[in-house]
């Protein structure tokens, strides 16, 4: 009898655990300050609770846009453990976006994220993930309306659906990633791409870099016309927006260079995309691929 009672109750626990429901952005809330006088704000407390900033920039040159790009231990043993493409999983995003005539602070979702990158493997680095939630909690508490909410989308993504998540039958997972180029070695390959964003790429702007080991993770800003001004302006139409989206990721590993397919990240992103909201970006993917590989030229 003990013994079937057991079960139940572990049976119970694991529908439940599968059942979780989970969004792509968290809400920390809202300051009547200037975006410009909150980002000091935030910088300054997101270090104080042991978080690295990779860098900044405005999305889309919007003045009312604002992203704040940070690792720390935590996201840096989790990839150091797992390795391989995880390495997308070495930084985070925090936004500042104007709302309603406040400022609204929001981040990745961190759960959400790292059960989409470490897919089967999550149970090894869930207790890291466990403490880095608390720490943006700590970090980013005490504006108004914090209460830590997710949204991005309506009903929420499964833990067991983010763990194999795609769009739809057909449509990339995680690991169906793009191979932009195979260099001769790792530290050619880096020395290359940042010569190239130094001198400058159009329409391609550096906004981080984050080395750990034999993987390098940058973030480029897509800064032409047919970058994020053009493809934002149709998928990013709800509230709260989804400003912490960007900036798009460049994985060096090893001797290659990759990228997350388009239709696996922005799906990610944006969940609840319909298919007629994604046809109006049917050519950003492939846009996106074409201007990295100019990056690794």
């Amino acid at each position: 009898m003990k013994k079937i009672l057991l079960l139940f109750v572990i049976a119970i626990i694991t529908i439940n655990v599968n059942g979780q429901k989970l969004k792509p952005y968290v809400l920390a809330g809202y300051s009547s300050s200037d975006i410009n006088t909150v980002k000091s704000e935030v910088k300054q407390k997101l270090k104080s609770n042991g978080f690295e900033v990779l860098g900044t920039y405005n999305p889309m040159n919007s003045n009312g846009r604002i992203v704040i790009v940070v690792s720390n231990s935590d996201l840096t043993s989790s990839v150091n453990n797992v390795g391989g493409y995880t390495g997308f999983a070495l930084a985070l995003r925090v936004a500042l976006t104007k709302e309603n005539g406040k400022t609204m602070i929001s981040y990745t979702n961190p759960e959400y994220w790292g059960r989409a990158y470490f897919t089967k493997k999550w149970n090894k680095v869930s207790s890291k993930y466990a403490s880095l939630i608390s720490k943006f909690k700590t970090a980013l508490s005490g504006y108004e309306g914090s209460n830590f909410s997710q949204f991005g989308s309506e009903k929420g993504l499964s833990t067991s659906k983010l763990k194999k998540y795609h769009y739809m039958m057909g449509m990339p997972y995680f690991e169906d990633n793009i191979e932009l180029k195979e260099f001769g070695s790792f530290s050619e390959a880096i020395s290359k791409i940042d010569q190239n964003l130094s001198t400058g790429v159009p329409g391609v702007k550096k906004v981080y870099s984050k080395k750990v080991g034999n993987m390098k993770l940058y973030g480029l800003a897509l800064t032409g016309k047919d970058g994020e001004k053009r493809f934002m302006s149709k998928i990013d139409v709800s509230s709260p927006k989804h400003t912490a989206f960007l900036p798009y990721e460049m994985l060096v590993l090893g001797n290659k260079a990759y990228m997350l397919h388009g239709r696996f990240r922005i799906a990610l992103a944006f969940p609840d995309l319909s298919m007629s909201q994604f046809m109006k970006i049917v050519s950003t993917p492939g846009y996106i691929e074409d201007k990295f590989e100019e990056v690794c030229k």
